[in-house]
């Protein structure tokens, strides 16, 4: 297995819609397994393809203490959802910083797992909103995109300023930033 290093925001790679998967072949069954390792290194409960530069509808969640319940889901997509809550979310992409974010209570997630084989996945609470979040970033989407225009400005100066004064860390890929 192979930690893989996880895109920060606001690089433009992040923005990219992922494609459906084709077929479940066992090199994505090893991405699979790397995205876990590198989700639980991070640590993280939650892990989308994309923020692995991997551009194809792939998530991975683990919402328990223990790392004892991990979730794949392939080609998911929410069939039903209801009510809302509210949640301070925090992200592998998006290091150091958390924000209220309103999402469904309850989603029922209709996908593949790991093997290929479809599956239904009903979720609530954290692990309802992990996959929610999770999903937005197959879409392109951060959680930093339901804050307000304002805040998403600081917010991108204020990492953009931490990169400079620590050019070590990793820089985003050389195209406009989003």
């Amino acid at each position: 297995m192979a930690r893989l290093p996880i895109l920060e925001y606001p690089d433009p790679r992040l923005r990219t819609r992922a494609e459906p998967v084709a077929q479940v072949t066992d090199e994505l069954r090893q991405l699979v397994r790397d995205m876990f390792e590198t989700m639980y290194a991070a640590p993280g409960i939650g892990l989308a393809a994309t923020q692995v530069n991997v551009h194809k509808r792939l998530l991975v969640a683990d919402v328990s203490e223990d790392h004892d319940q991990p979730v794949c889901l392939i080609n998911p997509e929410i069939v039903e959802r209801e009510g809302t809550t509210t949640y301070e979310e925090g992200c592998l992409s998006v290091p150091g910083f958390t924000d209220s974010v309103e999402r469904s209570a309850w989603i029922k997630v209709e996908s593949l797992d790991q093997n290929g084989d479809p599956q239904i996945v009903e979720a609530e609470g954290l692990l309802a909103i992990c996959i929610q979040h999770e999903m937005d970033h197959l879409e392109g989407k951060l959680f930093v995109d339901y804050l307000s225009e304002l805040k998403r400005s600081r917010l991108k100066k204020k990492i953009l300023k931490q990169r400079k004064l620590n050019p070590t860390a990793p820089e985003p890929a050389s195209a406009p930033l989003s």
